[in-house]
């Protein structure tokens, strides 16, 4: 089965920006940054409650190398196909030492640096527009994908959004100005109850060296829902982790 089929098997489309939830004219930088994102959900380490995950890895890892290819990228835009006997395909290669390869681990440091940083600024709010416009409005799901977000984040996303909405810059979605009280509600003390469970698992791990998993130093420091970790580790480690050495590929086979 070749590339394309898996997708469609496993993700329902057998398009590989729709996979990875970009456009086709998506730049490389966003195609590294979603191949992350979505590659982190399915993680065999992240996701074992997923009986399909290793395959899901492992075909996530094959897209990112023919998108990230110039040539190969260029023959699926135009032809809609995948050189399936090319190298980066053909060949038996570690998938998960490939995508470790790309992202290295970010230090603590990164992290405060990132925070203190991001708040605040343009770029966190056309992130939040673009979060409104993704999940139409819906602000459980934005307030689940924000980076570094909090429930006391909330009014100020609000904001954020209903002043777009009022310069017409975006539409204003109902399920965002017809929000009801008491999903409002709802979501509050679903934050309150997650924040409670966070607290008596940092109380029963506690913390470990700074050289430990960045996934326990950031379960205890985020005061945000646990949901929230992956999307803010995803995004935070695919925009700002160092530029590792990328992987050398091999010739690529004509057809």
């Amino acid at each position: 089965m070749g590339l394309l089929e898996r997708c469609q098997e496993l993700f329902k489309t057998q398009n590989l920006y729709e996979v990875l939830g970009i456009n086709k004219d998506a730049a490389e930088a966003d195609i590294r940054r979603s191949y992350y994102k979505v590659s982190l959900k399915v993680h065999p380490d992240r996701a074992p409650e997923d009986p399909q995950a290793t395959e899901k890895f492992q075909v996530l890892g094959k897209l990112y190398a023919v998108l990230s290819d110039k040539e190969q990228r260029a023959v699926y835009d135009e032809q809609g196909v995948v050189d399936e006997e090319s190298d980066v395909l053909s060949q038996d290669r570690c998938w998960e030492d490939y995508w470790r390869l790309l992202f290295p681990k970010i230090t603590v440091q990164d992290i405060l640096e990132f925070e203190k940083k991001y708040k605040g600024t343009d770029e966190e709010r056309q992130d939040v527009i673009q979060l409104y416009m993704q999940h139409q409005g819906d602000m459980d799901s934005i307030m689940a994908s924000a980076l570094c977000c909090s429930q006391e984040d909330e009014p100020r996303f609000r904001d954020i959004i209903q002043a777009a909405i009022d310069s017409e810059e975006v539409t204003a979605f109902p399920a965002f100005t017809q929000e009801t009280e008491k999903k409002k509600r709802a979501r509050r003390k679903r934050a309150d109850r997650e924040r409670k469970e966070a607290e008596e698992m940092q109380k029963e791990m506690g913390l470990g060296d700074e050289d430990d998993s960045l996934v326990m130093m950031l379960k205890q420091r985020q005061q945000s829902r646990e949901k929230n970790f992956n999307s803010f580790l995803s995004d935070l480690e695919a925009k700002y982790s160092k530029k590792s050495e990328k992987p050398q590929k091999g010739k690529r086979s004509k057809k």
